[in-house]
């Protein structure tokens, strides 16, 4: 089952450069990420990363069609990381390449957040 977070299910949210699609794999929820992760395209990822109400949530985001990340988005994922680690589970990165990657390194957030190279990697305990 997949559902789709992107600017297509929010029409006041038309021009937001970001899409999300939410599938799932052996109990893993799998957010596919395409696009700018800004301040303006953060809605989406934030509503497909509330974990509140799960028990125990596994959660892997694929960035590897990311093409830009600002401080929105990596406290958007440090906060989902603490959140699901409080509930019990955990957040997976992969992918991150180019940009993206160095933005995550300099910032340190790959010695926070558990990143694995592939998304298979991700997917293996």
């Amino acid at each position: 089952m997949a559902y789709d977070h992107s600017a297509e299910t929010d029409p006041a949210a038309q021009d937001t450069p970001l899409s999300v699609i939410t599938t799932s794999s052996g109990g893993i929820s799998v957010l596919t990420l395409v696009g700018e992760i800004d301040d303006h395209s953060a809605g989406p990822l934030r509503q497909a990363l509330e974990v509140t109400e799960l028990d125990c949530p596994r959660v892997v985001a694929d960035l590897r069609r990311v093409t830009f990340i600002d401080s929105t988005g990596i406290n958007i994922f440090l906060a989902a990381h603490l959140a699901t680690a409080r509930a019990g589970g955990w957040l997976r990165l992969a992918h991150l390449e180019g940009n993206v990657s160095r933005v995550f390194s300099l910032i340190g957030v790959d010695t926070v957040i558990d990143c694995r190279h592939t998304l298979s990697d991700a997917l293996t305990d």
